[in-house]
């Protein structure tokens, strides 16, 4: 039986044009455990990334809109998501110009569904993806390896103290924190901080997380309690 992917599976960007072929990838996605998210016009490609940030995108390279190259190139300027080019071209300078752009790996027409999972897969695996990096469904992923926050995609730029701030509320999504707790949890070291330090911290977060999505407030006030993080 195939299995049902949960809340919680890895989310796969399938960006091709060809219905039959994207469904095809997609089934066998999903019977692996994945969840999928499909576009077939490369126009689309960008904000969607963006709005729902994929963990791997599985890119056509001809695309009606925007080729996969120009698609590519545009998606290293602001995300680090793992891009798996999909080609039907076989020069060997294609191949290199896919990786120059910035993908990660690439297949090449005709392939087995088997062989993208498995290459799917391994390039989850080299990104860390279920080993100490936390995501909250709102879209926001924390790497705690490399201290490296992004949000639907974009790179929060967190300095250290709003970095475990951060975590500290996202591990722990719907609990309240008192401004003492979250001091404790801040600073290992048990220097004397006052309430507004706590508070000035939480007013940066706010900031930064509303650059980029200003629709959503992440960090709620809790009166005469404290902070809680919820979508």
């Amino acid at each position: 039986m195939p299995k049902t992917a949960s809340a919680t599976a890895a989310c796969i960007m399938i960006v091709e044009d060809e219905p039959k072929l994207a469904a095809l990838l997609a089934d066998y996605l999903h019977a692996s455990g994945y969840r999928t998210v499909t576009i077939g016009n490369g126009l689309e490609v960008i904000g969607a990334v963006r709005q729902s940030a994929p963990d791997l995108v599985l890119l056509d390279v001809m695309l009606p809109g925007k080729d996969g190259i120009e698609i590519c190139r545009e998606l290293r300027s602001f995300s680090h998501v793992p891009v798996i080019m999909v080609t039907a071209r076989v020069e060997e300078i294609d191949r290199l110009l896919g990786l120059e752009i910035g993908a990660d790996d690439y297949v090449c027409k005709p392939f087995s569904p088997r062989e993208v999972v498995a290459r799917v897969q391994a390039m989850l695996r080299r990104a860390g993806y279920g080993s100490d990096k936390t995501a909250a469904p709102s879209g926001l992923v924390m790497d705690e390896a490399t201290h490296e926050a992004t949000l639907n995609g974009q790179i929060l730029d967190l300095t250290p103290v709003e970095f475990r701030l951060l975590k500290t509320l996202c591990d722990n999504e719907g609990r309240v924190f008192s401004r003492d707790q979250l001091m404790s949890k801040v600073y290992s070291d048990y220097r004397v901080v006052t309430d507004r330090t706590v508070d000035t911290h939480i007013k940066n977060l706010r900031r930064k997380l509303d650059q980029v999505s200003p629709d959503h407030e992440l960090i709620h006030s809790i009166y005469g309690l404290g902070y809680r993080f919820e979508r």
